[in-house]
C-alpha cells in the first residue's frame, strides 16, 4: 500500500498538485479487501458512475465493505483551502441558531412532549437561511439602481464574499447542534431546586455547566490520534450527514449530482407530507399487527405482538409505517446507514430479549406478575407503586428505620433484565476493546509513522490544535469541578469526584473505539449510578454529581470526537471545529441555566406535580431524581452481595467473559464471521425492549437487511450514490415535520388539538391490542 507524501510546510499549497500526488492509503491494513492503490485525482466523485476505485476483479462495482471503502468511495475528498469560514452569515447564523436551539431544547426539557432539536433539522434550516443571506446581503460588485456599487474591501467580503459554502455550513451546524442539547447538569439544578430546596447561585451554576460540558473535550482531544485520524475510525452515523453536505455544495455543474439533489428534495417533501398520517391522522400506521387485530382480548397477544403505544408490548412482527420510529431520529442507529453486523448484533440481542422477558413473566420470576409487563417504576411486592418519600429524611437522605418498616422496592423483570444487560455491556466493552482493538491502538501510540488516512492527509494544510490546549482545558475544568461541587452543597467528597473522573477517562477510549467503529455505544449511566451508590451510599444528590462527572464527560468526549471526524470528512480546520463546539457548549450552558431558572420560578408547583399540565411537565426531572434516589439512597441495600438483587453487579464479570468464546471461534474458523458479532452491542440490548414504543423493531430489522445486505451487495452503484442520501432525506423531512407538528397541534404552543377518533385513530391502543394498564 503506497503512502501519502508529507506536505512541505515551506511550500505553498496547490490543491490540484496535491490531488495528483496523494494516494489512497489506510492507517494500516484495515481489512483484506481495501481499494486499489489509486491516485486521488483518478478517483472522481461519489455522484459519478462506477469509477476505477469502485470496480472489482470482475469489472463490476464491488460492494462497500472495508473502512477504506467508506472513507474514499462514499465521501468526497475535494477541498478548497481558500474558502472563507468566519463570515458575517457564519457568525450570525451560528450564534443565532445556537441561541434558538439552546432555548428550544431547554423548553422542550420541561414540556410533556419528549422531543429534541435534531442535527439534521439544524443542518437543513441553516442551509436555507445561508442561501437567503447569500441573496439578500450585498457583496462586492453588487449595485443598487446602477448608482452605487458595493466596493471590494474586507468589510463587504466579510458581509458576503460569494456563495454560501460547505465550510460555513458545517461550522454553523456543529455549533448550533452542540448548543441545542440540554446539559446534564440542568437536571441536577432543577432537582435540587424542586425537591431539596437548594438553589446554587448563578456563578456556581454557570461554572458547573461549563466545567461539566468541557471536561470531556479535554479527554477527547488527547484521544484524537486514535479515535479521529485513522481510517478505522469510520463513524458510520456521519455518512448521511456528510453526503448531504456534499450534495448541497459540490458538483452542481454535474448532471448526476443535480439528479441526486433532486432525489433528496423529492424524498424530503414526500416524507414530510406522509408523516402527518402516522403521527396525527392515523396512529394505527405506527404499528399494524395482524395478531392484535385477530385477538383483541388476549393479554399475551398484547405483551408479545403489541407495541404501538408506550410500554404496551414487544412489537413482534408488527409493521411500522412511521419513520419517526423506524428512522434514526437524529440518533446513532439507522437502518440505512448502520453497518449490518452492528444491526444483526443489536437485533440478535432483541430476539433474546423477547424470549427472556416472556419466560420471566410466565414463570413469575421476582414476582413479576404483580407488576406491569414493561415499566421503569419501583413497586411494593403487592404491585402498588413504591413511594420513595416514605423512606427519606427531610434532607432526602435515607432513614434506616423508615426503610426497615417500609421495606425495599421491587423491579419488574423487564426493567431488572435491562439493568443486567447494561451491566454486562460494560464488561463486554472492556474485553472487546482489549481483544479486538488494543493491538491497533497500541501500534498507533508506539509507532512514529504519520497517519496515512486520505482525509487526514488532505487536512495537513490546516493548523492543528496542540495537545497542551486540550490538557489545559481538562485541568482548568477539574478545578472548576472541585470548586462547584462544594459550592453547590453536592455532598460528593473530593475523592468521589476523582474516582468519577478516572472512570470517565478510562471509558473514553473503550467506548469511543466501539462508537467510531460499529457506530453505536449504549449508555454507561446505569453503571456509573450503581458505582456512585456503592461509594457514596445514602446521598441522592451526591449520586447526581457523581453521575455528572463520571458519565457526562464520556458523552461530551464522544460528541467532540464525532464532530472532529465530521470536520475531517468535510475539511473544516480542526481549530475551527474545536472553537465552534466550545462556543456552542458555553452559549448552550448559559441559556440552559437562564431558561431553567425562569421556568422553575414561574411553574414550580406544576413541575412538582406528577401529571403536570399540557404545557409544562417535570417528568424528566422527576425521573432523574427518582433514579438518583434509587441508586444513591437504595443502591447499597438493593444491590449489595446477599440481597435480592445482589447478583446484578456480578454481571459485570459475566460481561468480561462474554466476548472471549467468539474471539476463540474466530481464531479457529476465521472465515465464519464470528468477528462480526459485536458482543457489547448484543448484550447491551438484552433489555432493549424494556420501555417505549416497540412496534418499529421488526420493520427496522427488515429494512436494515434490505439496505445493508441486498442493496449494498447487489445494487452497489445505487447504494453508493443514493442510500445514505435517502437516509438523510427521510430523517430530515421527519424532523421538520415533528417540529411543525409539535407547535401546530401537538401542544408545543400550549394547546393540544387531537384528531377525531376513527378507524385508524381508535380509542385505546392504536394497534387494537388489549389495553393492560
Amino acid at each position: 500500500m503506497a503512502t501519502v507524501p508529507t506536505l512541505e510546510k515551506d511550500s505553498p499549497f496547490d490543491e490540484k498538485k496535491s490531488d495528483d500526488n496523494v494516494k489512497v492509503a489506510s492507517y494500516e491494513d484495515e481489512k483484506t479487501h481495501g481499494p486499489h492503490d489509486i491516485d486521488l485525482a483518478d478517483i472522481g466523485d461519489v455522484f459519478d458512475g462506477p469509477r476505477l476505485i469502485d470496480l472489482g476483479a470482475d469489472g463490476k462495482e464491488r460492494p462497500i465493505e472495508s473502512d477504506e471503502d467508506y472513507a474514499t468511495r462514499l465521501l468526497s475528498l475535494e477541498d478548497d483551502p481558500t474558502l472563507r469560514i468566519f463570515t458575517f452569515r457564519m457568525c450570525f447564523l451560528s450564534v443565532g441558531l445556537s441561541c434558538f436551539g439552546a432555548v428550544l431544547g431547554q423548553i422542550f426539557y420541561f414540556r410533556p412532549q419528549t422531543i429534541s432539536v435534531s442535527g439534521l433539522f439544524l443542518q437543513i434550516i441553516s442551509y436555507i437561511l445561508g442561501k437567503v443571506f447569500e441573496e439578500v446581503i450585498p457583496g462586492p460588485g453588487a449595485s443598487f439602481g446602477g448608482r452605487f456599487v458595493v466596493p471590494d474591501n474586507k468589510f463587504w467580503r466579510f458581509m458576503n464574499h460569494g456563495p454560501f459554502n460547505i465550510k460555513e455550513h458545517v461550522a454553523i451546524t456543529i455549533m448550533s447542534s452542540t448548543a441545542s442539547s440540554s446539559a446534564l447538569a440542568i437536571s441536577i439544578f432543577a432537582a435540587q431546586d424542586l425537591y431539596y430546596n437548594v438553589r446554587p447561585n448563578a456563578a456556581v451554576g454557570i461554572f458547573t455547566l461549563i466545567g461539566s460540558q468541557l471536561i470531556g473535550y479535554g479527554m477527547a482531544g488527547i484521544m484524537r490520534s486514535i479515535l479521529v485520524y485513522p481510517t478505522f475510525a469510520v463513524y458510520p452515523q456521519l455518512i448521511p450527514t456528510v453526503q448531504l453536505f456534499d450534495a448541497l455544495h459540490r458538483g452542481h455543474a454535474n448532471v448526476m449530482q443535480k439528479k441526486r439533489l433532486k432525489f433528496f428534495w423529492i424524498i424530503f417533501v414526500a416524507i414530510f407530507v406522509w408523516e402527518w398520517f402516522p403521527e396525527y391522522i392515523a396512529p394505527t400506521l405506527t404499528g399494524i399487527s395482524i395478531f392484535c387485530l385477530a385477538r383483541q382480548d388476549s393479554a399475551w397477544v398484547s405483551r408479545i405482538f403489541g407495541g404501538a403505544a408506550g410500554n404496551e408490548g414487544l412489537g413482534m412482527f408488527s409493521l411500522c409505517l412511521d419513520w419517526a420510529y423506524v428512522g434514526a431520529g437524529g440518533g446513532d442507529i439507522g437502518a440505512l446507514f448502520t453497518p449490518l453486523s452492528t444491526q444483526l448484533s443489536l437485533y440478535g440481542g432483541c430476539a433474546v430479549c423477547i424470549i427472556a422477558f416472556c419466560a420471566c413473566y410466565k414463570a413469575n420470576v421476582w414476582h413479576t406478575q404483580n407488576f406491569p409487563f414493561l415499566t421503569q417504576l419501583l413497586f411494593f411486592e403487592n404491585g402498588t407503586q413504591y413511594d420513595q418519600l416514605l423512606i427519606l429524611n427531610d434532607d432526602f437522605s435515607v432513614n434506616e428505620e423508615k426503610l426497615a418498616a417500609v421495606g425495599l422496592p421491587w423491579y419488574a423483570a423487564s426493567q431488572l433484565l435491562y439493568k443486567i444487560s447494561r451491566t454486562m455491556y460494560i464488561g463486554a466493552a472492556i474485553t472487546h476493546f482489549f481483544i479486538w482493538h488494543s493491538g491497533r491502538v497500541f501500534k498507533i501510540l508506539r509507532e512514529k509513522d504519520e497517519c496515512q488516512d486520505a482525509h487526514y492527509r488532505k487536512m495537513k494544510v490546516y493548523k492543528e490544535m496542540n495537545n497542551w490546549w486540550y490538557l489545559g482545558i481538562f485541568v482548568v475544568c477539574i478545578g472548576m469541578a472541585f470548586g462547584t461541587t462544594y459550592g453547590a452543597d453536592s455532598g460528593l467528597p473530593w475523592w468521589g469526584l476523582i474516582v468519577a473522573l478516572i472512570f470517565a477517562w478510562m471509558f473514553v477510549p473503550i467506548i469511543g473505539t466501539l462508537y467510531c467503529t460499529v457506530g453505536y455505544a449504549p449508555s454507561i449511566m446505569n453503571m456509573i449510578q450503581m458505582l456512585g451508590g456503592s461509594l457514596v451510599p445514602g446521598k441522592p444528590v451526591a449520586n447526581m454529581y457523581f453521575t455528572c462527572y463520571g458519565y457526562n464527560p464520556v458523552v461530551q468526549a464522544l460528541a467532540l470526537l464525532k464532530d472532529l471526524k465530521l470536520g475531517q470528512y468535510s475539511k473544516l480546520p480542526p481549530r475551527v471545529t474545536f472553537a465552534v463546539q466550545t462556543l456552542g457548549s458555553i452559549i448552550g450552558g448559559l441559556l440552559n441555566f437562564a431558561i431553567m431558572k425562569s421556568v422553575l420560578a414561574n411553574n414550580r408547583e406544576i413541575l412538582k406535580d406528577v401529571q403536570g399540565s399540557n404545557v409544562w411537565s417535570g417528568q424528566q426531572v422527576q425521573s432523574y431524581n427518582s433514579a438518583a434516589i434509587a441508586w444513591g439512597a437504595l443502591g447499597k441495600p438493593l444491590f449489595a452481595t446477599g440481597t435480592r438483587y445482589g447478583f446484578v453487579p456480578y454481571m459485570l464479570l459475566a460481561g468480561l467473559g462474554f466476548p472471549i468464546p467468539f474471539y476463540l471461534l474466530h481464531k479457529k474458523w476465521p472465515k465464519a464471521g464470528f468477528n462480526h458479532v459485536f458482543t457489547p452491542v448484543l448484550v447491551a440490548e438484552l433489555g432493549y425492549l424494556s420501555v417505549g414504543i416497540n412496534s418499529s423493531v421488526f420493520t427496522t430489522f427488515c429494512l436494515a437487511v434490505f439496505s445493508q445486505y441486498y442493496l449494498r451487495k447487489y445494487r452497489a452503484t445505487w447504494f453508493r450514490k443514493y442510500n445514505f442520501l435517502l437516509s438523510a432525506a427521510l430523517d430530515g423531512g421527519t424532523s421538520i415535520m415533528i417540529f411543525v407538528y409539535t407547535f401546530a397541534v401537538g401542544g408545543g404552543g400550549g394547546k393540544v388539538i387531537p384528531f377525531p377518533n376513527w378507524g385508524l385513530n381508535p380509542v385505546g391502543n392504536p394497534d387494537y391490542c388489549k389495553r393492560l394498564t
